[in-house]
């Protein structure tokens, strides 16, 4: 099943290749990788509203394959 939840990049470490998204409704931040941006540019902006699949992770929730 491949549910996509909606969201808003809370922050992006660029150097780092890692952030975090806040799913509509919640308040908690999920990880995400850069790696798991869809598309050719791997890089957001604080405040963009995007889509991703959430997962369990290794311990956490994880979302991934983000689109703008």
């Amino acid at each position: 099943m491949d549910s996509r939840s909606t969201g808003f990049v809370h922050s992006f470490n660029r150097t780092g290749g890692y952030g975090f998204v806040v799913p509509v409704g919640s308040d908690e931040q999920v990880y995400f990788s850069a790696a798991d941006i869809e598309g050719e540019e791997r890089s957001l902006s604080e405040g963009q509203q995007v889509s991703f699949v959430l997962v369990l992770g290794e311990g956490r929730f994880e979302a991934r394959e983000l689109r703008v």
